[in-house]
């Protein structure tokens, strides 16, 4: 049985991987490991040992206290759900929409997100 923590890291891990471009056997090949153990990693079916986070938060440039980061309010949106899905970041449109919003210049970027939050208070 998974633990929540566990499916917490590895969203991060696939969210940040994600968030850069890297493929699944990109970073195995960087952390040294099989391309299916990401996979179980990012799904939390297998728990990832402090080392090998440690290796991962390296190949992914991040503190290892990133895969921790929002755990507490994820445990608390659980009991307030609201309309947007509690794994946002997991979500591989969602991501591309966030990789690519970044890619517009900010001035338009500006313009594009007044727009966005209009169109939501209206909906």
């Amino acid at each position: 049985m998974t633990h929540h923590v566990d499916v917490h890291v590895g969203k991060r891990v696939r969210h940040r991987r994600w968030l850069i471009g890297m493929t699944q056997q990109q970073l195995a090949q960087q952390v040294g490991i099989k391309f299916q153990q990401i996979q179980k990693y990012e799904t939390g079916a297998n728990r990832i040992s402090a080392s090998r986070l440690w290796d991962i938060a390296e190949a992914l440039d991040v503190p290892v206290s990133f895969f921790f980061e929002g755990l507490e309010e994820a445990e608390k949106s659980d009991a307030d759900k609201k309309s947007v899905p509690a794994d946002l970041m997991g979500d591989k449109e969602a991501l591309d929409l966030v990789r690519s919003y970044y890619a517009i210049p900010e001035n338009q970027r500006r313009r594009l997100f007044e727009l966005a939050r209009v169109l939501s208070e209206v909906a």
